[in-house]
């Protein structure tokens, strides 16, 4: 049986929390969240004008003694939220002390807890698709079973299969981020809350996939995950860098004096991709893989808004 990923601690921790949603669900299906829908629950909405055949036991009496006209009461309809977490388990997300793909996993398996727990839908689309070309050789047994199960989850009962079967994914073989994106979104029914894991490194870019997901009504946040390595790197003279993806090759020479030019063009990349993120409505953070994962969750993504 493979570890927790997630600490018992730690669960009764997020059951305290709920994810933040800027948009009201306008999903079909019941739950716990206020909806444009006007149906029978506690949160009044408005009042209407009583027509034949209304149910009597929503007219409201106090108004028509003041007004001696019949209105009847609305109420918000709780609606659940389609949640669907996008996580990165392409080869590069190995990379790392711990790997991106450790940390950026445990994050989705907090927030798909999360929703669990406030009866929301939760989907986690692991991409690429360990049978696509250019996947590893001999991927593990079942993999594309498991992944199908972390499909229209719902209820807290479902909490521990769900993180079971997201200690079973793996990662390896090669992302194509923006097409991933554009195919979920045309794919799911009802938009809701969108997370997406990933380091963001695809030489495509990231634009086109998650212009997809506003386009089709999503409310977005984006979760960057680098590794130490990649923005303080240790190792330095003649090097041969090899994609851990598609195999590329390139000699390089990266001295020391280059290592604060290196960081600059980083940084650039970030705050260039928070304000495109910014510009569009989508919520941005930057973590790196050996960050904690409790100050994480319970500090730095509720400040960010993520978690409430």
């Amino acid at each position: 049986m493979n570890p927790p990923l997630l600490s018992a601690r730690l669960l009764r921790q997020l059951e305290q929390l709920e994810l933040s949603a800027q948009r009201r669900s306008r999903s079909a299906g019941k739950g716990e969240r206020r909806s444009r829908a006007r149906g029978q629950s506690v949160e009044f909405a408005d009042h209407r004008n009583y027509v034949a055949g209304d149910d009597l036991r929503y007219l409201d009496w106090n108004l028509y003694g003041r007004l001696e006209r019949l209105f009847v009461k609305l109420y918000e309809e709780e609606r659940e939220l389609p949640v669907q977490i996008f996580l990165d388990a392409s080869e590069s997300m190995r990379f790392g002390t711990p790997t991106k793909f450790e940390l950026a996993r445990q994050v989705a398996a907090a927030i798909g807890y999360v929703a669990l727990c406030g009866f929301d839908r939760v989907s986690v689309r692991v991409f690429p698709d360990p049978e696509s070309p250019g996947s590893p050789a001999g991927p593990v047994v079942g993999e594309a079973a498991v992944r199908g199960g972390l499909r229209g989850i719902r209820g807290k009962r479902m909490a521990p299969t769900f993180l079971e079967r997201m200690t079973q994914v793996s990662p390896g073989g090669t992302a194509v981020f923006n097409e991933a994106l554009r195919r979920a979104a045309l794919q799911v029914r009802q938009p809701g809350l969108a997370m997406v894991l990933s380091d963001l490194l695809d030489p495509a870019g990231y634009e086109d996939g998650l212009e997809a997901l506003i386009g089709r009504g999503f409310h977005v946040h984006v979760i960057q995950v680098l590794a130490p390595e990649e923005l303080n790197p240790a190792t330095f003279g003649d090097l041969r860098l090899v994609d851990s993806e598609n195999g590329a090759e390139e000699d390089v020479t990266f001295g020391k004096f280059r290592l604060k030019a290196y960081r600059r063009i980083v940084d650039l990349y970030t705050q260039k991709l928070r304000e495109y993120c910014r510009g569009r409505g989508i919520g941005f953070y930057r973590t790196t893989s050996d960050a904690s994962l409790e100050g994480l969750l319970l500090k730095e993504l509720r400040m960010e808004g993520v978690l409430g």
